[in-house]
């Protein structure tokens, strides 16, 4: 009789994680390829004489794209206005003056938990279209109010960061800096804010990428960005087999803009969770 070997179950062995310019490449793969499907679909069906969807796409693609920086720029300004505001709130949140901390607190959770589509409205309608300075008359265009309006939700979500990431620093840094004669304001400025950048950078980021993804919503207000110029050009145009495709083309442009952020967001979470 053979005697025969018994099977031996290996260990188990992870699959390495798939690069992310593979990610890249995938989701820009599926964005071409559905892309090239309706705008072949459409040239097949356009008429004699009539233009085809590539051309269309091509000819408003200028227009669109002014009003795709002009949704970076939104989001730039509401991100530089909500972090300033943001810190100066976390700060208070964190504050030994109990009436400060209290009424910090109570700012970030009202405009953290309030839907940004409403506080756009809100900034809209109760901020007025002019100002009187001096005697002189400023406009007070739509733009700068839509960036106000994100800036609130930015400033709420910013100051959670910044006070979750100044009460995750050990309590031996506070009395390592009592003991060196510093004050609290020296203590928070000069050892404990800097330890918190680290901390605070990812979800900074990750928050500056959904802010990104929310700028088409001043559309709605009546801001000249790049979902209404894309939806006038449609109106222009009268083809309802140039929806998709149109869409499509602004989508893509977002999304490479974004997800390499993301994809930076994951890298800095690892490196720093490392180094932690």
């Amino acid at each position: 009789m053979v005697r025969r070997p018994l099977p031996v179950l290996l260990p188990f062995r992870p699959r390495p994680a798939a690069p992310a310019t593979s990610w890249i490449g995938s989701g820009l793969a599926l964005i071409v390829v559905l892309l090239a499907v309706l705008v072949l679909a459409g040239e097949a069906r356009a008429g004699p004489g009539e233009p085809g969807i590539l051309a269309l796409i091509w000819k408003w693609t200028p227009l669109m794209f002014r009003g795709f920086l002009f949704n970076l720029l939104i989001s730039v300004l509401a991100m530089a206005i909500g972090t300033a505001a943001g810190v100066g709130l976390g700060l208070g949140q964190v504050s030994h003056v109990a009436a400060v901390r209290r009424t910090a607190w109570l700012v970030t959770q009202f405009f953290r938990n309030a839907p940004w589509l409403v506080l756009l409205f809100y900034c809209i309608f109760l901020i007025p279209f002019e100002l009187s300075l001096f005697g002189a008359r400023v406009p007070f265009p739509a733009w700068i109010k839509a960036v106000i309006g994100l800036s609130l939700p930015v400033m709420a979500n910013v100051a959670e960061i910044v006070r979750g990431a100044v009460q995750s620093i050990p309590t031996g840094q506070w009395e390592a800096a009592e003991s060196l004669a510093f004050s609290r304001r020296q203590a928070m400025w000069m050892i404990i804010l800097p330890q918190c950048v680290k901390r605070m950078l990812p979800p900074w980021m990750n928050l500056y990428a959904i802010l990104t993804m929310a700028t088409p919503l001043v559309s709605i207000v009546g801001v000249q960005e790049a979902m209404t110029l894309t939806r006038a050009a449609l109106s222009a145009e009268g083809r309802v087999d140039l929806l998709i495709p149109m869409y499509l083309w602004l989508l893509s442009w977002f999304f490479v803009y974004c997800y390499p952020i993301s994809r930076a967001t994951v890298r800095l979470e690892r490196r720093f969770a490392i180094e932690t």
